[in-house]
């Protein structure tokens, strides 16, 4: 075979045994965008030349007749040996049935896959925890109380911030521990160490920090792109028993005989709004949430009847007793600092919701001047419970009005109307205000204070 001139166009219709020189001589013909010399060694392997002088080796052959196409690499990188190496291995994948194109897209797949993997792993509780907040909630219901929100935020704040009220700065929550960490991390040892740390010193508090976290996890197990990443029952109370405290039920409450010291002490709080608050608790057994959320708009005063918040059901209606009726009208209706009316029933000009939000403080003042010894805002509660009982109210009637889930009444659920509760709710009120020597008669009760004359 005669061997081509160096000035001598090279012919691209025929195949050539690939040289340096002959690579380097390569140009691509004018008003072509590319251009491909042909290995006669390897079939399948060409050079392409662009017009901006780029030179590359590549391989085409095909499968299933398509053309496939594919780049090996620029031809200051690759040797003529390597690259017809790459194109032989490549014409054994088509010879194969196999497409390389699906390879590299499997292999990017995979390595996309790794990285995501590889990202998750150092998501942390704090990346997380917003999201919870805004998506977590209860089974079958709507959404959290907007108590617990704040305790959920307590728990799992970082402190360091100015207090709102008082100097200083607050302190780190019982769940900051934790929020560093990534998810993939948390194990049963590492709650308990970091419950044995929150433990010392407050073990309650810090137990329910323990239920709240195991929430967490639950609900991260429910999301399909979480739930590789969490044990979600590191935080289980069952798994954990052995460090957890015990579980005691409180049963504090108010006895019959504290009852006139009680009612006495509550007539001695500044804020009439507080009075009436601690004194319709026990004579409703409402939740402190739910009475204090309590609207003018929901008192009817035609009807008598409260339309309250309830834990189970939206709203649940209870009958509104004399004495109720008559603390409530005695209230002042208060105004928002925009100069408009407060629609709460139990006013409060520092609380940032309009109404009592904590009630702890003057209920602890009516305690110490009683001289009774601590008993909680839900042993308010449970104080009308069993007054109720005493009263010989029935324990379904009772419960109605509670608020208690159906399954939780004793005597079989049997709902009453609001008017077929009024005598029993009537009657419970009537007791509690003979035993705390209030002589109450609607005829002859007097405006202003929160003592009815005898």
């Amino acid at each position: 075979m005669t061997r081509r001139r160096k000035d001598e166009p090279i012919n691209l219709a025929d195949s050539h045994d690939l040289s340096a020189g002959l690579i380097d001589a390569l140009v691509c013909p004018a008003g072509k965008a590319q251009a491909f010399l042909r290995d006669r060694k390897t079939p399948g392997l060409r050079v392409r030349v662009t017009t901006a002088g780029a030179k590359s080796y590549v391989f085409e052959g095909k499968l299933n007749r398509e053309t496939i196409r594919r780049t090996i690499g620029d031809v200051r990188a690759w040797s003529i040996d390597g690259a017809r190496g790459a194109a032989n291995q490549l014409r054994v994948l088509l010879d194969s049935g196999t497409d390389p194109r699906q390879l590299d897209r499997d292999k990017q797949t995979a390595n996309a896959v790794r990285v995501a993997e590889e990202a998750s792993r150092t998501v942390t509780v704090a990346d997380v925890w917003p999201r919870y907040m805004a998506e977590g909630k209860p089974k079958r219901r709507s959404a959290w109380k907007p108590r617990y929100i704040a305790d959920l935020n307590k728990a799992a704040s970082m402190g360091g911030e100015q207090k709102k009220r008082g100097k200083g700065l607050t302190k780190p929550g019982h769940l900051a521990g934790l929020m560093p960490l990534t998810l993939a991390s948390i194990d049963q040892d590492i709650v308990r160490e970091w419950y044995a740390y929150e433990a010392q010193t407050a073990p309650i508090q810090a137990a329910r920090a323990v239920a709240m976290f195991s929430g967490f996890l639950g609900w991260c197990a429910t999301k399909r792109e979480l739930r590789e990443l969490v044990n979600k029952d590191a935080a289980r109370a069952s798994q954990l028993g052995d460090v957890l405290p015990g579980v005691n039920k409180r049963r504090d409450a108010l006895e019959i005989d504290q009852l006139p010291a009680w009612f006495a002490g509550t007539d001695k709080l500044r804020s009439r709004a507080a009075a009436a608050y601690l004194q319709t608790l026990v004579l409703t057994g409402a939740r402190r949430e739910e009475l204090a959320g309590l609207t003018w708009a929901n008192v009817d005063r035609r009807w008598s009847k409260l339309t309250i918040a309830d834990k189970v059901d939206a709203t649940r209606v209870i009958p509104l007793t004399p004495y109720v009726a008559w603390l409530l009208a005695g209230l002042p209706r208060a105004t928002l600092p925009s100069g408009e009316p407060n629609p709460y029933v139990f006013a409060s000009a520092t609380s940032a919701s309009g109404h009592i939000a904590e009630p702890r403080a003057p209920h602890a003042d009516v305690l110490a001047d009683a001289g009774i010894p601590h008993v909680s805002i839900h042993g308010l509660r449970r104080t009308f419970s069993l007054l109720g009982e005493a009263a010989g109210a029935p324990a379904g009637a009772i419960a109605q009005v509670m608020g208690h889930k159906p399954s939780a009444i004793a005597e079989g659920y049997r709902p009453r109307s609001t008017d077929a509760l009024r005598p029993y709710l009537t009657q419970i009120e009537k007791f509690i205000l003979d035993k705390a020597g209030i002589v109450f008669d609607p005829a002859k009760v007097v405006s202003g204070g929160l003592r009815v004359a005898a």
